[in-house]
């Protein structure tokens, strides 16, 4: 792949993807995006930054992060790591961090991947933010699509409404997922090789999830990194997190271990280059 190949694939979402990782079968499934101002998100960069790093941005400054979820098939089982924003759009306000978002491709999405809604057993969360809740909540005909589904969360992530609330997830989406929880804690196998790994900074309970079978290994790692450009800076924050230092310190031990042998990263949020490793502390597609 040329470099120019890459920079294309740094400013756009990310389409349907799918690898093989030993006996389990992992898929991207869109659901949309979001644009996220490059100086208002990564809060402490700055327009020099920008300038020696402009290949991220598009051209109103935009980094542009992908929203959906990650279908993990294991024979005829299947589950989700999260569930994208939903049916919705909502325009870009002043005062907000973020841009512009638009979801409502997921489920149409998963039928392309050979899947219904009724298949998929559980939906792991990483956290409570409503870019990673969408379908979980909102009501198509009348049925919620996963409502045969278990929700796991983590228990700290579920033990603090609050913090979720103060974020913008409402407690009517909480009321309505509740009845499917299942709170899980660090360590905890959800799945055939698939394991909690609890890296709290971003949130409270904020979780990764830990693809192994076949020798291999694939980090589903959430919002502890928003943009391939915090490979090289893992001091760069994102303006919602709710321990910088606990951040900052979740993503130094995150990359660390992104650059081992036979380990894999998933970025939801990464643009177009979602799965891929660390290499000479830089972001490198699979």
């Amino acid at each position: 792949m040329t470099s120019t190949t890459i920079d294309h694939r740094l400013t756009r979402p990310a389409g349907i993807r799918t690898i093989q990782l030993g006996r389990l079968t992992v898929s991207y499934v869109p659901d949309g995006h979001v644009q996220l101002p490059g100086r208002s998100w990564l809060p402490t960069t700055t327009d020099e930054f920008w300038a020696e790093h402009p290949e991220y941005l598009d051209d109103a400054g935009n980094l542009i992060a992908s929203i959906g979820g990650l279908l993990v098939e294991y024979g005829e089982r299947a589950m989700l790591i999260d569930a994208g924003f939903g049916p919705l759009s909502t325009p870009a306000e002043p005062g907000n961090a973020h841009g512009a978002i638009q979801g409502g491709a997921l489920l149409d999405n998963l039928a392309a991947l050979g899947r219904t809604p009724q298949e998929i057993e559980a939906v792991a969360v990483t956290h409570l933010h409503v870019d990673h809740l969408g379908w979980l909540w909102q009501p198509t005909a009348d049925r919620l699509p996963f409502a045969g589904a278990r929700i796991h969360i983590a228990e700290a992530e579920w033990a603090r409404p609050d913090l979720a609330i103060a974020e913008g997830t409402g407690q009517e989406i909480l009321d309505i997922m509740a009845p499917q929880v299942r709170t899980v804690t660090d360590g905890e196998g959800i799945f055939p090789g698939v394991h909690v790994r609890i890296a709290a900074g971003h949130t409270v309970g904020h979780t990764t999830y830990v693809l192994s079978s076949g020798g291999q290994r694939l980090i589903a790692f959430g919002d502890a990194l928003h943009s391939p450009v915090q490979i090289g800076h893992p001091e760069l924050h994102a303006a919602p997190d709710h321990d910088v230092a606990e951040s900052t310190e979740a993503r130094r031990r995150l990359i660390a271990e992104l650059a081992g042998p036979d380990t894999l990263g998933f970025g939801n949020h990464f643009a177009d280059v979602q799965f891929g490793r660390v290499q000479d502390d830089a972001w490198l597609p699979a």
